[in-house]
């Protein structure tokens, strides 16, 4: 019988209701509270500055829910438990007619965001294939043909409702389109590990 093997796929890990709704609730006034930032790209995208978790209490609480997670989630990248740190949290306000545009995150190797508020579904995070990739330049898209993860180039995230926590390697590309309903609060976090070790030659990674 033929098997089909998934060669070098790219995980990622839905953890649903992870944040409690006091919590959540509190996250959500707190935000709507905070000093904002505009976007660069979009004048209807906001967010509050990049904060060390160690340093704001609400943010500490929300990041150490994560951590075990991210230790599960590091195990399928590195193959080992390792020590997380959330290195740095921030938060996304999204108005209507907002979206955030194809990005991916730096100097971290886990990035999260956590789903405080219900999301349009025009508005569903959307992950992209990583450009450059080992891809034939030839494609085959048309109107009869089936996508799937081998030949997909999107994957658009199903439904998150608030408390939802998503987990993806940092250098996954990722984009909001544009909103089309009330105000979505995200907050979202990069993570590190405390080290790595190639057969002895070790990097640590310190605040």
């Amino acid at each position: 019988m033929d098997q089909i093997e998934a060669l070098f796929p790219i995980p990622m890990m839905r953890s649903p209701a992870l944040l409690p709704p006091e919590l959540n609730a509190a996250a959500v006034a707190s935000i709507r509270n905070a000093r904002i930032e505009s976007n660069l790209r979009s004048d209807q995208l906001f967010h509050t500055e990049v904060a060390d978790p160690r340093e704001n209490q609400l943010f500490r609480q929300i990041a150490e829910l994560a951590v075990p997670k991210l230790v599960d989630f590091g195990m399928l990248l590195f193959g080992e438990r390792l020590n997380w740190i959330v290195k740095e949290m921030w938060t996304n306000m999204l108005e209507n007619g907002g979206s955030q545009t194809l990005h991916s995150h730096a100097n971290s190797f886990v990035s999260g965001v956590y789903y405080l508020t219900p999301s349009h579904p025009a508005c569903k995070t959307v992950f992209v294939r990583p450009p450059g990739g080992g891809d034939f330049s030839f494609r085959h898209h048309t109107r009869t043909a089936a996508m799937g993860p081998f030949n997909a180039g999107k994957y658009l995230l199903p439904e998150a409702n608030p408390g939802d926590l998503v987990l993806f390697p940092s250098y996954l590309y990722h984009e909001v389109p544009r909103n089309q309903g009330d105000q979505r609060i995200t907050i979202a976090f990069n993570a590190i590990p405390d080290s790595l070790d190639c057969w002895g030659y070790r990097i640590n990674f310190a605040p």
